[in-house]
């Protein structure tokens, strides 16, 4: 794996000192590069091998989840110098009032001169490294906060309506990234996983977001939000073409020839 390919895949020119204001640049533009997206799971399976997360997501200039964009940019950090902790996260369901399971997401710690919380896998959410143990951030998705909630459990939440909503919560306790094959494995097979019965691309924009789903697509500029649905399956793979530069379907084709 190069690191130099990584950088230019996420728009930035060379390698710069391990800081916080590159530590900004790299998370910004990761956002702005490279999508969330759970395409393969209906189809190929996801295996948290680097080689071919960087094979997929780097040289295929494709996205990927959680486990996938922070495992790799926990490799790419820690190659420029960085000093990193891959944690694990308990995702909030707003449906039944709880937080998920252990490894339900992987998020990353940097360690500078302070602590910051850094994810490029949560969809939309904070763009910012936010500092810990109670560093709060605004920007075009939102504002965000840390809360301290016992020892070293960790609540990030978003304000929305003067209310602060519970994102997920993370301990400390540094993990290794097989640590999360388990849950990586549910999130595929379980049919009570929500990447099961969806399809979803979705990527940030300098103002806003552009997020594709089954049978819409929503485009967010700032305050405006425009949506198209559809029915038409040809359509979403279009859509994908033209907002993602993801050509699925011939990449589906081409896998299933290599197999036979």
């Amino acid at each position: 794996m190069n690191f130099t390919e990584y950088l230019n895949r996420i728009g930035i020119d060379k390698a710069e000192n391990p800081a916080l204001d590159f530590l900004k640049r790299i998370q910004a533009k990761h956002l702005l590069s490279i999508p969330f997206e759970d395409l393969d799971i209906p189809s190929r399976r996801i295996d948290l091998n680097l080689e071919k997360i960087y094979k997929k997501i780097i040289l295929n200039k494709r996205g990927g989840f959680c486990y996938e964009l922070n495992g790799l940019l926990h490799w790419l950090l820690t190659s420029l110098g960085f000093n990193v902790d891959m944690l694990s996260a308990r995702v909030f369901n707003g449906g039944t009032n709880e937080f998920g399971p252990e490894y339900d997401h992987l998020v990353l710690l940097v360690h500078l001169n302070k602590d910051y919380l850094v994810d490029v896998g949560f969809g939309d959410s904070f763009r910012v490294p936010i500092q810990m143990p109670d560093g709060q951030i605004v920007d075009v998705s939102g504002r965000y906060k840390i809360f301290n909630t016992s020892g070293n459990i960790f609540e990030l939440r978003q304000k929305k309506e003067k209310i602060w909503h519970p994102q997920y919560i993370f301990s400390t306790e540094p993990k290794r990234f097989e640590d999360f094959n388990e849950m990586c494995a549910f999130q595929q097979d379980s049919l009570t996983s929500h990447f099961r019965t969806r399809m979803l691309c979705t990527i940030a924009t300098q103002t806003g977001r552009i997020t594709l789903s089954n049978n819409s697509l929503s485009i967010t500029e700032e305050d405006k939000k425009d949506r198209i649905e559809f029915s038409d399956e040809n359509i979403f793979y279009e859509l994908l073409k033209k907002h993602f530069t993801i050509e699925l379907r011939q990449q589906f084709t081409d896998n299933q020839h290599k197999e036979h």
